[in-house]
C-alpha cells in the first residue's frame, strides 16, 4: 500500500518537480553539504560483505604472514581469479565470505595450514548506475571506483537544453527501504553546495517538460519511503 504521509515527505524535497504548489526546505537542509554522508550510503548489500562479484571486479586478498600471495586480483572475462599457487578460482557471483572459504580452502589443501584470508572489494566495476529524464543518453551505467553526481550525468552525455537543472532527484535503498533526495546542479557546479557520491543501484532523474510524469511515475513505481539525509 502506498504510503499518503511518506509521499507528502518527497514532495517536501521536490519543490515543483510534479507541478504543485510545493513549498521548499528550509535552506539549511535542503543545501546541507553533509547531505549524503553517513548513515546515508546504501545498504552494505550494494557495496559490502553480500555484494556479489562480477567480471572486472578488483578484489584485494590479505593471507596473513603470506605477503607473497596477498595483493590486488581482478576478476576476469570468464569469472575467475587466477592466483599464485592454486590457479583460476571462480568468483562471478560469489560473495566475500564465499570466495574467502574457497581460497581458503584451495590453499589449505597443498600450501597452507588453516590460513586466514581476508577478501575485501577493491573496486567494483559490476556496479551499475540508471540516469533518466532529461539527459542526452539516458542508460544503466557501470560504476569504476568512486563516482559523483556530476560525473555520473556526464556519462549519460549531460543534460538536455530542457532540463532543469534544480531538480535532480536521486533514489537511493537505504535500511532496506526505498528513499529519495532532491539536489540543484547549478549550486553544485557553482561550489555552494558538495557534489554528492553516488552508489551502485542508485537511480537518478533529472527533471524536465518532458519527464515531470515520468518522475512522479517514478516516485510512486519505486514505493518511496522517505527522503534521506532529510527525515
Amino acid at each position: 500500500m502506498f504510503n499518503r504521509k511518506a509521499w507528502m515527505a518527497v514532495m517536501l524535497a521536490l519543490p515543483g518537480v510534479l507541478g504543485g504548489c510545493v513549498r521548499s526546505l528550509p535552506a539549511s537542509v535542503a543545501h546541507n553539504p553533509t547531505t549524503f554522508n553517513a548513515p546515508d550510503v546504501p545498504d552494505r548489500s550494494t557495496v559490502g560483505e553480500s555484494y556479489r562479484l562480477g567480471s572486472l571486479d578488483t578484489v584485494s586478498v590479505n593471507i596473513f604472514q603470506v605477503p607473497d600471495v596477498s595483493g590486488d586480483y581482478q576478476v576476469d572475462p570468464t569469472g575467475d581469479l587466477n592466483l599464485p599457487l592454486v590457479g583460476r578460482i571462480s568468483a562471478q557471483g560469489k560473495t566475500l565470505d564465499e570466495l574467502q572459504s574457497t581460497i581458503r580452502t584451495r590453499y589449505g589443501e597443498k600450501y597452507l595450514q588453516n590460513p586466514d584470508v581476508r577478501v575485501e572489494v577493491k573496486q567494483a566495476v559490476s556496479q551499475r548506475i540508471t540516469v533518466e529524464g532529461a539527459v542526452n543518453q539516458p542508460g544503466i551505467y557501470p560504476i569504476s571506483g568512486d563516482m559523483t553526481l556530476i560525473q555520473a550525468i556526464a556519462t549519460a552525455k549531460g543534460a538536455t537544453n530542457e532540463a532543469i537543472i534544480s531538480r535532480v532527484v536521486v533514489f537511493r535503498k537505504i535500511g532496506g527501504q526505498r528513499e529519495a533526495a532532491a539536489f540543484d546542479l547549478r549550486k553544485i557546479r557553482a561550489g555552494q553546495m558538495a557534489d554528492p557520491a553516488v552508489y551502485g543501484n542508485d537511480i537518478i532523474v533529472i527533471d524536465g517538460s518532458r519527464v515531470r510524469q515520468s518522475l512522479r511515475d517514478a516516485l510512486t513505481g519505486l514505493g518511496v519511503l522517505g527522503v534521506f539525509g532529510v527525515l
